[in-house]
């Protein structure tokens, strides 16, 4: 059949305005279950971490997130430049060939991210029904030990005298920390009301940064209010020192540690206020464990990361690729360059101060599932045993907790790190990249500092 001019017109635009449909389409639990193993679709859970992780929504039966679904939150968008916002969601798995399917228990947090995508060309449905999907028998995931990353919420209901998800106890302490003592640390001039303040000097020492002798450790925990039944929550601007406090402290024994997801800033933009007053411990007579209850945990010095190694175990080092390939030792009071023989780089940050690569834009902790495809292309995999290192132990504390969230077996903290290897000349150093590899790209650059 021959159409006539107008008529043509007018198909030519409908077919126009299809190819270009910028509408948000909003789909069924039956069509999402349907499509939750179809590699055409992407599911995205916009929402708090802490909920994605495992916490409960409120009035919900089951926390955690659709099975498969990857995160993407509004937060993020600005923090994102325009011109690296498609590769971003492309590294996120979100694709412009693909059917986008967002959901989020805030109504306008939904809207503003299906907006942005469905703006940007993308092909976007919303779900509008995760409660009901909660409360059903519907595929949804967890971490296994999601309780150990808390959010803010989490730790204001805490403050308040309440019954958070997954607190079982009657007696707790919030520690900010940092290295020094009260006068030396900046960051506890301002912080989460009740907190005390925990100095890093309390577990480890120097020259080599090693956990000190377990008497000192316990002495300092006692003075401080610490035994192994109290539920102690860690934060610190710099989130490694708290990451680093974790480790140190479920090595001891303390057996409920949580971490804020963030810092203070985290904490003030959940809209919780601040106090100056300095909070002074009372001191316990009994920790109630011999301490370390986990000594599994450290790999001590540099020989016994060598035996470790003959048997299979796998040296993952977090320090910055500068450090990784010799160019430079990372710190002013470590003079040796390179990596110790066998090392496989697990991704870091930019210099000895930072685990930017483990961080989402807004300064929470990524997804753990992204940064395990990362270590996947490193041959790093769930099962193997793995310790992880860097130049004095508090990078390695990230990825360590991660496995931790995760339920990994088999992951360690090689304690030592570069510094107690490049001490002593007799232990085997790699210098550069090995088999002339170029830096892996760690899929989390937003464009924006």
């Amino acid at each position: 059949m021959k159409l006539n001019k107008p008529l043509l017109a007018i198909a030519i635009t409908i077919a126009l305005a299809a190819c270009d449909d910028k509408s948000v389409k909003t789909i069924s639990i039956t069509d999402l279950v349907k499509n939750i193993d179809n590699p055409d679709y992407v599911i995205i859970d916009g929402r708090h971490d802490s909920l994605y992780n495992g916490f409960k929504e409120k009035n919900a039966k089951r926390g955690g997130h659709i099975k498969g679904a990857v995160q993407f939150s509004c937060d993020w968008l600005l923090h994102i430049a325009d011109d690296k916002f498609e590769s971003f969601a492309k590294n996120k798995g979100l694709d412009k060939a693909k059917t986008l399917v967002f959901y989020d228990s805030d109504p306008k947090q939904l809207d503003c991210l299906a907006n942005k995508f469905a703006e940007k060309g993308y092909k976007v449905q919303v779900f509008k029904d995760y409660m009901d999907y909660a409360n059903g028998d519907y595929p949804l995931e967890n971490f296994e030990h999601f309780a150990y990353s808390v959010s803010p919420q989490w730790i204001n209901s805490l403050i308040q005298g309440e019954k958070p998800e997954t607190y079982h106890n009657d007696k707790f302490m919030i520690f900010n920390v940092a290295w020094g003592d009260i006068a030396q640390a900046d960051s506890y001039k301002q912080h989460i009301p009740g907190a005390y303040h925990f100095n890093t000097d309390w577990i480890e020492n120097d020259p080599v940064w090693n956990l000190s002798d377990p008497k000192v450790i316990e002495q300092n925990l006692l003075k401080n209010g610490i035994s192994k039944d109290k539920t102690i929550v860690l934060y610190s601007n710099n989130q490694l020192a708290a990451y680093r406090v974790f480790w140190a402290l479920k090595w001891a024994g303390v057996e409920d540690v949580r971490v804020l997801n963030g810092n203070l800033e985290s904490w003030t933009k959940a809209g919780f206020t601040t106090e100056g007053t300095v909070n002074t411990p009372e001191a316990v007579s009994e920790f109630g464990a011999t301490i370390p209850q986990n000594p599994q945990y450290n790999i001590s010095m540099p020989q016994d990361a060598i035996n470790r190694q003959k048997q299979g175990l796998k040296l993952v080092s977090n320090r910055a690729w500068n450090e990784y390939i010799g160019k430079t030792s990372g710190y002013d009071y470590i003079p040796g360059k390179g990596e110790p023989a066998g090392a496989i780089w697990g991704f870091a940050g930019t210099d000895s101060s930072n685990m930017a690569d483990y961080y989402d834009v807004d300064g929470t902790l990524r997804n753990p599932k992204e940064i395990f495809a990362l270590w996947k292309g490193q041959g790093i995999n769930q099962g193997d045993q793995l310790a992880f290192y860097c130049g004095t132990g508090w990078r390695a504390g990230v990825s360590w907790f991660m496995t931790q969230l995760a339920g990994w077996n088999d992951t360690y903290v090689y304690d030592g790190g570069w510094n107690a290897w490049q001490m002593d000349s007799v232990f085997p150093v790699q210098k550069g990249a090995p088999n002339d590899m170029q830096q892996p790209d760690a899929k989390n650059d937003s464009g924006k500092p």
